[in-house]
């Protein structure tokens, strides 16, 4: 892009700072909804679901149907179950107890009364309630578990999990309580809760009792029948929904981190030889590749980056970054590929199999417990390199000659002093939540369940770590900016696209002023995409 048809495309982005604050799209299916609702459909059927499916459900209210082959075999598993009843088998959680009480039979008279039990029982969650794209995501992966046609339930309940998301009905579900045991089985029995309807449900933000509120939200509860409490709340599909909500958002700040990244390295006049692809290719990690070919990419025609001929060489911040960042976007590939297979899972018990029930352990969280809390590291080390760089971008020692804090008068004014102090504060809170929950385990149900996941406490953390290290590369992005605003020679097209892009939403920083507003923006400038997508149209593809 040359220099003076940039303004012009600025001026197309005049409309950004409005889109900048929408979640992810969240709301721009609710009022048009029922016009949109033959276009925007996301089959079910068990095997084939993707995490732009999961996302099109959770933030786009994209409507949910089961394939037709999916309802044959829940139809089938069905009449096994109802068969089994018929015949008096003991079999657990059909004619039995739950958990230590597994010996204690119950009759084909209580069976329906257990069921519900079971869900008001296990409906203890505490903390927060989960956001409404996590409880909508969790509703999706558990009607795709369904249907995979193991779990013995009616087709018609499975249908109401579906109304749910197609008439937009948000649960109120705590984030706490669930160790990834027996699965999720405290959050996911307080979205079972509003099927029976019991429990609570927000409408326009506040939270109101299910009972109360079914006239409105047009839904009639259901009765529950052997197996179904089980089928509902047995399993993987919070912590999982959560998993799989975070893992899309790293890929964003997996190639924001790289434009940012590119933008650090021409402020500070970088040497370009630790991009070279032939000393990729002698150590070939796929991820360390991409991401020097992608620095290559966005460092194209600079005229700062290798401008400093005394240089010899930088600082591992710089020099090894594709090494640390491929590492990280390696881990990002290899977590899809265990959330991916989850969310196509049957993760209930027990299964309806070969015309009986089988009992096992398909609901145990630990795949998703230890992916979770690899990508937790992964995310924290994007953030621990990335502060490096803005230490070195406001020390006057190391920023090759730029003024000390990135201010003219830097005295009386402080700069960007301080917002490098808040980064080097998330990277020390990541540092502790990036130990990993799979090490630990607690003995729940008598004993009967001796080793748990808690795996809800890695996926939930790992997205607190994200989204500390989108604030972190939100505030490298500030100091990058600032920095470059102080060198005579020109970047190169991509990162001034980068810098008018952020000049639209921040201004050059004079005089010391209030920054949290800057750095408030700018991560919702990288949150919502649109830097990616600017780049990527007028640039190239960002390997992640």
């Amino acid at each position: 892009m040359k220099r003076q048809s940039l303004s012009m495309y600025v001026l197309s982005l005049l409309s950004l700072q409005g889109a900048l604050y929408t979640n992810h799209r969240r709301d721009i299916f609710i009022d048009e909804h029922n016009s949109a609702q033959d276009e925007h459909i996301v089959k079910a059927d068990g095997k084939n679901l993707s995490l732009q499916d999961v996302i099109h459900v959770a933030r786009d209210n994209y409507r949910v149907e089961l394939s037709a082959d999916a309802i044959e075999r829940i139809q089938g598993s069905r009449k096994v179950v109802d068969d089994l009843v018929e015949q008096k088998k003991v079999i657990y959680g059909l004619t039995t107890g739950f958990g230590l009480l597994e010996n204690v039979s119950i009759s084909q008279e209580e069976a329906a009364q257990l069921q519900t039990n079971l869900i008001r029982s296990h409906s203890v969650g505490v903390g927060k309630p989960l956001p409404e794209s996590v409880v909508r995501a969790a509703i999706l992966l558990r009607i795709n578990t369904l249907a995979k046609g193991f779990s013995g339930i009616r087709l018609s309940t499975i249908q109401k999990l579906i109304e749910l998301l197609n008439k937009n009905i948000y649960p109120y579900v705590p984030e706490k309580g669930s160790v990834g045991a027996s699965g999720d089985l405290s959050p996911l029995s307080h979205i079972a809760l509003v099927l029976i309807g019991e429990g609570e449900i927000f409408i326009n933000g506040q939270r109101v009792k299910t009972a109360e509120a079914l006239d409105i939200i047009d839904f009639t509860p259901i009765s529950l029948t052997s197996k179904e409490g089980l089928a509902l709340n047995n399993g993987t599909p919070v912590l999982t929904a959560i998993a799989a909500l975070t893992l899309y958002d790293t890929k964003t700040l997996i190639k924001n981190a790289q434009i940012t990244a590119a933008a650090t390295f021409e402020a500070l006049c970088a040497c370009s030889s630790p991009f070279n692809p032939k000393l990729h290719e002698a150590r070939p990690h796929q991820g360390q590749i991409d991401c020097a070919e992608n620095i290559r990419m966005l460092l194209e025609e600079s005229e700062l980056i290798g401008s400093n001929k005394s240089k010899i060489q930088d600082s591992y911040s710089i020099r090894c970054y594709p090494q640390v960042l491929g590492a990280s976007a390696d881990a990002c590939n290899y977590v899809e590929q265990v959330i991916l297979t989850e969310i196509n899972s049957t993760t209930d018990n027990p299964l309806i199999i070969d015309g009986d029930a089988c009992s096992g352990g398909n609901f145990h969280g630990q795949p998703i417990a230890l992916a979770m809390d690899f990508l937790g590291i992964a995310i924290a080390e994007i953030g621990n390199i990335s502060e490096r760089r803005i230490a070195k971008l406001v020390d006057p020692h190391t920023n090759d000659n730029l003024p000390a804090f990135l201010v003219k008068n830097s005295g009386l004014n402080s700069g960007f002093m301080i917002p490098q102090y808040t980064a080097a504060a998330l990277v020390s809170e990541n540092k502790i939540l990036a130990h990993p929950a799979s090490v630990d385990s607690i003995p729940t149900s008598a004993n009967q369940e001796d080793h748990v996941s808690m795996g809800s406490i890695s996926s939930r953390k790992a997205a607190e770590i994200l989204e500390n290290v989108n604030n972190i590369i939100a505030i490298e992005l500030y100091n990058a900016v600032q920095a470059l605003d102080f060198r005579e020679g020109n970047p190169g097209p991509a990162t001034q696209i980068t810098k008018a892009i952020v000049r639209q939403v921040v201004p050059f920083v004079e005089n010391d002023r209030v920054m949290y507003t800057d750095m408030h923006a700018l991560k919702d400038l990288l949150v919502s995409g649109l830097l990616i997508q600017e780049i990527e149209k007028n640039r190239g593809i960002i390997k992640v």
